[in-house]
């Protein structure tokens, strides 16, 4: 890494489609190897995603520096922060992502949602991925409809200019694991996406850092 700091965008083809579990499978991967990383949520709309960070990982942030903006409502972002009054700022989401890299030689960025969710009424994480130079993993659930998903997504990503490192598939359940081949042939997606496919996160029913470190193991997401 040549002493640099480094960021990764892991955003979903939608939600609740197994991004937390995947970014923090691959932070405590990145622990068992490398040792300590950040992991940031700029915008968490409604509880868990930074809550189950810190259940799993020995963080050395608080909840303010993993998520700066944080609402209640489990809406997108500037639906939201509007219901409270509030707007997204992104200048604040800049500046934290910023002072995060200058203390860990890893961020790993969680989107909420896809790279097609809104931060404000006129920015997308798209756009962020795009304008941080952020390289992007992209998280696809296995089931029917995983193989749109992601040729949808990878052609997205490709016309707004991000660097995708490559998808990962999400097994939500022990079907979606034991028909993995059938809703999401890898070599398949991999020839119509022209993305490289980073591997499969397996069923996972707990969820404690050992297992987690052993899932994010099987990826080959390592920079």
């Amino acid at each position: 890494m040549g002493g640099e700091s480094q960021g990764l965008l892991i955003a979903g083809t939608d939600t609740g489609v197994g991004k937390t579990v995947v970014t923090t499978a691959m932070a405590a991967d990145w622990w068992h190897r490398r040792g300590p990383c950040a992991l940031y949520k700029p915008v968490q709309c409604g509880p868990g995603d930074r809550e189950h960070y810190l259940d799993t990982l020995p963080l050395d942030q608080t909840l303010d520096e993993i998520t700066p903006l944080y609402f209640a409502a489990p809406l997108a972002p500037p639906l939201a922060a509007a219901a409270e009054g509030q707007r997204v700022d992104l200048a604040v989401l800049w500046h934290h992502y910023q002072q995060l890299r200058s203390r860990f030689s890893l961020v790993l960025v969680e989107a909420a949602g896809g790279l097609g969710t809104p931060i404000t009424a006129e920015y997308t994480f798209g756009d962020l991925a795009r304008d941080w130079r952020l390289p992007t993993v992209l998280v696809v659930p296995v089931r029917l409809g995983a193989i749109s998903q992601a040729v949808a997504y990878s052609s997205y990503a490709r016309s707004q200019k991000i660097k995708l490192r490559g998808l990962v598939f999400s097994a939500a359940s022990a079907e979606a694991q034991q028909r993995q081949e059938e809703w999401a042939p890898l070599d398949l997606i991999a020839r119509l996406t022209c993305t490289p496919i980073l591997g499969v996160l397996p069923y996972l029913p707990t969820q404690d850092r050992e297992t987690l470190r052993q899932a994010g193991g099987t990826l080959d997401w390592l920079p």
